[in-house]
């Protein structure tokens, strides 16, 4: 790749690509190819990177996207963006061996909506009504459940109760779009009520302090991540509220010269289901030209989330034990 003009400084962004949620997902896979053998059937994406897919997919890991497409003596793993109850039944009405990667922060937002619809409250729940979370979470009590995407479409918004309304949001949303969302909400429902900790989550709130960071830095702003990773897209969307230019890139063949014309110092991030490899590549073609390289940090994070019981259950079963997780991770 040639660039247009020479690039001075390349400005990484920290933290940014894998959060804890999408590293147990992956590990999941790859624990369960290990003690089960393959092939293991992936319900959905794993998690929305699309080199992250292939690679497991090299290593007999077989996506499929309704369980249907699993033969019933298979072990399915059910990917970090959560189910429905329909989907968990049907998976035991099948006696498919199953193992949940669901991230335990979406998990989290389940359990609220579940407490809600008990106590009889309507629950506005904040995202995108075609992403996987969500409609894993709309499954939980889809008679008490009002999606909505955005501050407009509270105006138009009805419930049984008005006095009686809770709101939860989809876990990888824009932290500014969301807090709008929320205030509308609240003008129109007074009384409404929210959960006791942000739904949104810990990696995408730091993720996208970074990039509000890194934009006041730099010229562009390269974010990698797939096209439907809704917290890669949130990353390019804070960058360009912040008056800075940014794309979304799948991998560095992506870059287009005419994007970084005029600019010496280019920003770069990745989406939290982004593996660090590809900012390597990114970062060594951008720097042909001898560019020196930093980074922003405004946090460390040091989460790690456990393997899921039933996983380890299997491995016990098999005499065998679990795998090193950084290890397995690798080649990722």
């Amino acid at each position: 790749m040639t660039m247009p003009t020479p690039v001075a400084e390349i400005v990484l962004a920290g933290p940014r690509g894998f959060c804890a949620g999408v590293e147990r997902a992956i590990d999941v896979v790859e624990v369960a190819l290990s003690v089960c053998g393959p092939p293991v059937y992936v319900r959905k994406e794993i998690v929305h990177n699309r080199h992250v897919v292939e690679t497991l997919r090299t290593k007999g890991a077989i996506f499929i996207d309704e369980l249907d497409e699993a033969p019933d003596d298979a072990t399915v793993v059910f990917s970090a963006h959560g189910i429905s109850p329909a989907v968990r039944a049907d998976a035991r009405r099948r006696g498919l061996r199953v193992i949940d990667a669901t991230c335990p922060l979406v998990t989290k937002v389940h359990l609220e909506a579940i407490r809600y619809a008990r106590e009889n409250y309507s629950i506005v729940l904040i995202g995108h009504r075609d992403h996987d979370e969500v409609i894993g979470t709309l499954g939980e009590a889809p008679d008490r459940i009002f999606v909505v995407a955005n501050a407009e479409a509270v105006v138009s918004l009805e419930v049984p109760d008005p006095s009686k309304v809770a709101y939860l949001t989809q876990t990888t949303l824009s932290v500014d779009d969301t807090r709008d969302i929320i205030e509308a909400l609240r003008r129109k429902f007074p009384k409404i009520v929210g959960p006791s900790r942000d739904d949104i989550c810990y990696a995408t709130q730091n993720r996208q302090a970074a990039v509000k960071r890194l934009a006041s830095d730099v010229d562009v702003v390269l974010v990698i991540g797939s096209a439907n990773s809704s917290n890669a897209i949130r990353l390019v969307e804070v960058s360009r509220m912040a008056g800075t230019r940014a794309y979304l890139i799948n991998d560095v063949k992506d870059i287009r010269p005419e994007w970084l014309a005029g600019g010496t110092r280019i920003g770069v991030t990745a989406g939290a289901s982004t593996p660090e490899v590809l900012v390597s590549e990114t970062v060594a073609a951008l720097r042909q030209g001898g560019a020196i390289v930093r980074e922003v940090r405004v946090v460390d994070e040091d989460v790690r989330f456990a393997l899921p019981q039933e996983l380890e259950q299997m491995a016990r079963e098999r005499g065998m034990t679990v795998p090193s997780r950084t290890a397995m991770r690798q080649s990722i």
